[in-house]
């Protein structure tokens, strides 16, 4: 569910705010393995960067249901009133610094710059929250059974 929501808040984006297309943006998210070429890689590297983006979606979907099974307090505020919102609000920023910074940088071989911090990069911070870690939380309540 997360891959889906994601993928369609940053397919709009991608198509009716920043002049592009879904097919180049998923081709982007294939460069940070393949390099530049993968966006002149048509149909093959746009379902390469489909199925990395579902991978990573899922990938932070199981870091966070491994944290819910070992971290208390995450158990506690998830099950508080407005849990999920409080636990998205902290986890979808989290995501987007972690993959932003961190990890794209690395498998780029780019270093974040003062540029990185672009009015694009602060939508995404504050979208990872509704459009990736709230259904996360959501799902992960409905797993622990609190839901």
């Amino acid at each position: 569910m997360t891959g889906i929501i994601d993928g369609s808040f940053s397919g709009v984006l991608a198509a009716f705010f920043y002049g592009s297309t879904v097919e180049r943006l998923f081709q982007g998210v294939a460069s940070t393995l393949l390099g530049p070429e993968a966006m002149k890689g048509g149909t093959q590297t746009f379902l390469i960067g489909l199925l990395m983006h579902f991978g990573v979606a899922f990938a932070w979907t199981i870091v966070f249901m491994a944290g819910l099974l070992r971290i208390e307090f995450v158990r506690r505020v998830l099950d508080s009133p407005m849990g999920p919102l409080k636990v998205a609000a902290v986890y979808g920023p989290l995501i987007w610094m972690t993959m932003s910074l961190i990890v794209i940088p690395v498998l780029t071989q780019r270093a974040p710059s003062m540029a990185t911090f672009s009015v694009r990069w602060w939508i995404q911070w504050v979208g990872h929250a509704p459009f990736v870690a709230l259904p996360i939380a959501l799902c992960s309540r409905g797993l622990w059974g609190r839901g």
